[in-house]
């Protein structure tokens, strides 16, 4: 599906079908994907959201790894296991009809929040990374044969090279860079993790009492890798600024709570190894976003996307001066770059 009007038809009938009277339609936020979310609101008050797949951007995935599974039974497993997703309320081919959970993402919530609350919530959040990665395979569940390989790392080089350096020896500094990250990664402990474990996946669903819990969304990604990898998602996070000393405060509760309890160097060393992989991918695909589509709004996150690729740059070259290259790549990265033209 890819016209407005022919997915909110779709999403009427479905509803009107199973769960009744539509009485409007509204489109939930913005995204860097091919999904399209909708908020539908029945006449009787109630409201839901529709998850709809719009088909696969060309950028989206690697050649030859295949496309991501439904979000089903990856779901209904973790909400089998205690932790908080939505509650599926039907769905027919691409369309998935799923609990509001409300409009307050974690990047809500913290926007102008004191910092305790900050820290509470952040705290919180944290700790939903322990408990995803003591889960186990069920049996056959695709999330689990699913992992941040080779080719994945080669994917985000490639976009890093492509939209975020004009020169070729830029471009070969980064593939080489990135080869040796994932070497790296290799051998570490493969964990279950969202994948995209970020503030904007993270809702806070008020329950009948009134208070507020977390819950996740986004989550048809989930796959393993190194134990560090959501915890890069949420506290190197490009749509919400955490002070460093709260990341750091964080980072050493959380490590001891992790099942493999990595060395305090070697959680460190990977932390600041996959940020430059994530947040060199999230860079390039800001500006793609803005050459491909006309969606310069996205580079208002470029700037501290920058701001962390740096910092990690310069911690992994002083550890390791194989690194050093990158990072005097990296440090010539625009903190505020113009829209960019396509190329």
């Amino acid at each position: 599906m890819s016209d407005v009007d022919a997915i909110q038809a779709t999403v009427r009938r479905l509803v009107e079908d199973r769960l009744g009277a539509v009485e409007r339609i509204e489109p939930v936020g913005e995204h860097l994907g091919t999904r399209t979310f909708l908020r539908v609101r029945l006449g009787d008050g109630r409201s839901l959201i529709a998850r709809v797949d719009a088909g696969e951007d060309p950028e989206s995935r690697p050649p030859g790894v295949p496309p991501e599974p439904p979000l089903e039974p990856i779901r209904r497993f973790l909400e089998s296991a205690g932790l908080p997703v939505p509650a599926r309320l039907g769905g027919q081919d691409e369309v998935e009809l799923l609990e509001d959970l409300g409009r307050r993402s974690l990047a809500t919530a913290v926007r102008d929040a004191p910092a305790e609350v900050r820290r509470a919530l952040y705290r919180e959040a944290c700790d939903l990374v322990p408990r995803l990665q003591r889960l186990r395979d069920p049996g056959a569940l695709p999330a689990f044969s699913r992992r941040l390989d080779e080719a994945l790392f080669r994917y985000k080089a490639e976009l890093f090279a492509r939209f975020s350096f004009d020169d070729e020896d830029s471009r070969a500094i980064v593939r080489e860079a990135f080869a040796r990250i994932a070497g790296e990664m290799r051998d570490a402990p493969q964990r279950l993790a969202h994948r995209d474990f970020q503030s904007a996946n993270l809702i806070l669903r008020e329950a009948r009492d009134g208070t507020e819990q977390l819950a996740m969304i986004d989550l048809q990604g989930a796959f393993l890798a190194p134990p560090e990898y959501d915890l890069v998602c949420l506290l190197r996070d490009s749509y919400v600024a955490i002070p460093e000393d709260e990341v750091e405060a964080h980072l050493g509760r959380i490590r001891g709570e992790l099942p493999d309890a990595p060395d305090p160097e070697s959680f460190r060393r990977r932390f600041d190894l996959l940020t430059l992989t994530r947040k060199g991918k999230d860079h390039a695909r800001f500006l793609y976003a803005a050459r491909t589509r006309g969606d310069d709004a996205l580079l208002r996150f470029v700037p501290p996307t920058v701001r962390q690729l740096k910092r990690a740059a310069e911690r992994s070259a002083a550890r390791d001066p194989a690194y050093a290259p990158l990072a005097g790549c990296i440090a010539r990265l625009a903190d505020t770059p113009e829209p960019p033209c396509a190329r």
